[in-house]
């Protein structure tokens, strides 16, 4: 059986959407989405899978090369290893940098660039950082102006028009992640540039990310959407028991922020903020696991601990959801 499969990492500033795309791509929420820059901490991975019983964008998988004496038939199997990546910005914690390192490992052993732009938006010094990133990868990268449904169609010509003076990129797709619009085109030309390969993942399959993970970044995301200033980031959380038990399952988590006065806003009067963060959450992990959920939030005041390395490390900072 042919099948046509790789690796693509989405790369761009912060908040371009970038989550959105690849939530939109696989079908289901597997990374968080806030309106606050660097609400994705962890590269996130995803996994689409097209074959005659799985396409959902009713794409059609490209021919692989061959010649007249021996065409190869159009393989009826395709797979795409997508990698959703933090925003990329000027390291300004312990934390940030190993976000950095997040980024930087994305690229590595890859067969294309999705380069995300916000096309409501002029072109500003964080869009260039990323774009330099995208030009040392020397992978064939393609220009995704994102959130055409916010503009009038003539305005983008001009943004594109800028971009293509920086750079040779391998395809132009202006994209609505939001609305869908223009995402098979961009799965046909996707595919177009992945080799012949093997199905890396079971068919199935959506995400490598741990169930602990996700239930920890639905906790950070409420926690991000409830609360405002500095607290989004300074909190981090960590999932302490994930327990099945007969009629439902258990989760306790802490919470951990760098200053008692963090820590009480956090709470709220009364416990009210931690209730409704909690209330929220176990919401959409009860629909995540499809049964009832006991959840358990505490907070921990741990001072610095973005800048913390050895605590950061005795944590794991890629499993817990915080970094």
């Amino acid at each position: 059986m042919k099948c046509r499969s790789g690796f693509v990492t989405i790369l761009g500033r912060p908040n371009v959407g970038k989550s959105t795309l690849l939530n939109a791509l696989v079908g289901t929420k597997i990374a968080i989405v806030t309106d606050k820059p660097q609400t994705t901490r962890s590269a996130i991975q995803g996994v689409l899978t097209l074959d005659g019983e799985k396409n959902p964008f009713g794409v059609t998988i490209p021919p692989l090369p061959g010649n007249e004496e021996n065409p190869e038939p159009s393989p009826t199997v395709a797979q795409i290893v997508f990698l959703d990546t933090p925003g990329i910005m000027e390291p300004r914690s312990g934390l940030d940098e190993l976000m950095i390192e997040e980024i930087r490992e994305a690229m590595v052993e890859r067969d294309l660039l999705l380069f995300l732009v916000d096309a409501s938006q002029l072109f500003g010094p964080k869009d260039e950082k990323a774009l330099d990133w995208a030009k040392d990868a020397g992978l064939p990268c393609f220009l995704l102006p994102n959130k055409i449904d916010r503009i009038a169609k003539p305005a983008l010509l001009p943004l594109i028009d800028e971009y293509r003076k920086l750079y040779e990129f391998a395809e132009v797709i202006p994209i609505s992640a939001l609305t869908g619009e223009n995402l098979p085109l961009l799965l046909e030309r996707i595919l177009a540039y992945l080799p012949e390969g093997p199905l890396y993942f079971p068919p199935d399959h959506i995400t490598e990310q741990p169930l602990r993970f996700l239930v920890g970044e639905i906790i950070r995301e409420k926690i991000i959407l409830e609360t405002r200033q500095e607290i989004p980031y300074a909190s981090a959380v960590v999932v302490e028991r994930f327990e099945e038990k007969e009629n439902l399952t258990y989760i306790a988590a802490e919470i951990f922020v760098e200053r008692d006065g963090q820590k009480g806003i956090l709470i709220g009067a009364g416990g009210q903020m931690l209730k409704q963060i909690g209330t929220r959450a176990r919401k959409e992990i009860e629909e995540l696991l499809g049964r009832k959920v006991y959840l358990e939030l505490h907070v921990k005041v741990r001072e610095r601990w973005r800048e913390d390395r050895r605590f950061l490390s005795e944590l794991d900072w890629r499993k817990m959801v915080g970094g």
